[in-house]
């Protein structure tokens, strides 16, 4: 909080007799409020009572210490602090902490890290990840990778159609020269690769020409934001993008296995070809 504060301090300690609280700046903005305002929080001990009419809602004026701007919309319009000393009279929970946040060194091993705090704990307490907070989120996306990669590998399975098509043109087209080959001896598994290969060597072509391509489009991205996002709407200003080499990996192996496939069948066809009907009118 303290490297993100835009107005006042981070003393939570009380000022004129009231205990100090620290909002973000859409809120203060939305409540009209700047450092040494008054703003008086509702606390939800003893809702029910209130609904019920028995009893008035629980309520605590704080003075506004600081003011902090973090960056995402969500914190800054929502987001505000109390001591815990504090909050425990706000809630009716004097002396209790009810959770504690825990930021590690690196966020892959927040899985590792929770399972050993879990066995360490036991069953009083609940461990919880980045990942399990934002569960139906973060499935979400890994759904939305998934069917971006279908996706992929079926736009490059059409193009492999032209491929196909392309190969099958070349061996009709050199079914006289196939058969000079085969009558001279050479067996049907050369001639299989010798197709396979012009498959490969065409698909290792437009793999290259597009890996160069998405790299182009990723670092103009990272340096120079030419997707941006309306930063009114998004809490960040561009469409975001990382380099990761598995999914190169994953898009190299099935544009490069497509494009085998694509020219195993023209090469079947060649390997076919029977020299004495292929000469015959020659």
């Amino acid at each position: 909080i303290g490297a993100k504060m835009v107005l006042g301090g981070t003393s939570l300690g009380a000022s004129d007799g009231l205990p100090g609280i620290i909002v973000g700046i859409t809120l203060a903005d939305r409540l009209s409020s700047v450092v040494g305002h008054e703003v008086t929080v509702v606390s939800p001990a003893g809702l029910q009572g209130a609904i019920a009419g028995s009893s008035a809602p629980r309520q605590a004026r704080y003075r506004i210490a600081g003011i902090f701007e973090s960056g995402n919309k969500e914190y800054d319009a929502n987001y505000a602090f109390i001591s815990i000393d504090a909050a425990g009279r706000l809630f009716e929970r004097p002396g209790m902490v009810n959770g504690v946040d825990i930021r590690i060194r690196d966020i892959d091993e927040a899985g590792e890290v929770s399972a050993g705090l879990g066995a360490a704990l036991g069953d009083g307490y609940a461990v919880s990840t980045w990942y399990d907070l934002h569960r139906s989120l973060y499935s979400v996306m890994k759904i939305e990778r998934w069917s971006a990669y279908i996706l992929l590998s079926l736009i490059i399975a059409v193009a492999s159609f032209n491929l196909l098509g392309s190969l099958t043109m070349s061996v009709l087209e050199k079914r006289r020269d196939i058969a000079v080959l085969r009558s001279c001896g050479l067996p049907r598994g050369s001639v299989i690769r010798i197709f396979l290969f012009e498959g490969l060597l065409t698909g290792a072509a437009g793999t290259a020409a597009g890996l160069i391509l998405g790299l182009a489009v990723i670092y103009l991205q990272m340096e120079f934001q030419v997707f941006p996002l309306d930063p009114t709407v998004y809490i960040i200003p561009a469409i975001p993008v990382e380099i990761r080499i598995e999914d190169f990996i994953s898009v190299t192996a099935a544009s490069m296995g497509l494009s085998i496939l694509a020219a195993f069948f023209p090469a079947s066809r060649a390997a076919a070809v029977e020299p004495a009907a292929a000469l015959r009118w020659e």
